[in-house]
């Protein structure tokens, strides 16, 4: 099986299958490129985000003012933890706006609490972003590569029939040219759909630092401007 994949067998069955076999594989192959640069996109991108929210859980942790944290939402400009803190700042402010003492009440406060959930499942939504993509490849490529495997087989038989012998070495190659579509199919499916997974977890991850780091803002807010 090994000298399979490495000698020129695998490449004798791609050069010698028919026009509809050879579709389904450059296709299959374009989907393996486009999970892979998701992943790889998504995996650098995620890293970086959970790093920026880390640090700014850290920071947030030694705030006691407002002031404060607006200094802080301007060193963090430009990062995904930056815009967060700028979000939920700026519904607090907005709630204080026209106040003769800087005090929330609790009608206030459920307000300010529905935005940063809408705030809050825009992120998420963000981030979820391409992963799709994953899934859906999970699910299209090995039934992609068992329709080539089907047309495979039927141009077999009917080769077969034309030439009116079915021995062994007369099937084989004809079988094997088929069945290649569908390994393709599922080295294409099972990393997808295992990376979907993967990916997914480190978004539910990135979801609860979310939550964490708008907590944190939230416990502020009360302290200084809660009645």
């Amino acid at each position: 099986m090994l000298k399979f994949f490495l000698g020129n067998s695998i490449y004798r069955l791609v050069i010698n299958s028919d026009f509809m076999s050879k579709l389904v594989l450059l296709i299959l192959l374009l989907m393996s490129i486009v999970c892979w640069a998701v992943v790889f996109y998504k995996l650098i991108l995620l890293r970086v985000k959970k790093s920026q929210l880390n640090d700014a859980i850290k920071k947030f942790q030694k705030l006691e003012s407002f002031e404060q944290a607006i200094g802080l939402a301007k060193d963090l400009a430009g990062t995904l933890p930056g815009y967060l803190v700028t979000s939920c700042l700026s519904f607090y402010k907005s709630g204080l706006e026209g106040r003769s003492e800087r005090k929330l009440m609790e009608t206030d406060l459920e307000i300010i609490e529905y935005q940063k959930d809408q705030l809050l499942d825009d992120m998420i939504a963000n981030e979820e972003m391409y992963l799709p993509i994953l899934s859906t490849s999970a699910a299209v490529a090995p039934l992609l590569g068992l329709f080539g495997t089907i047309w495979g087989l039927i141009d077999s038989f009917v080769s077969i029939s034309e030439k009116g012998s079915a021995d062994i070495a007369t099937i084989a190659p004809g079988i094997a040219e088929a069945l290649l579509t569908t390994l393709a199919g599922l080295l294409v499916a099972i990393p997808a759909l295992v990376m979907f997974h993967y990916l997914n977890l480190q978004v539910n991850k990135l979801e609860r630092q979310f939550v964490l780091l708008s907590d944190k803002i939230n416990l502020l807010a009360r302290k200084l401007f809660v009645r």
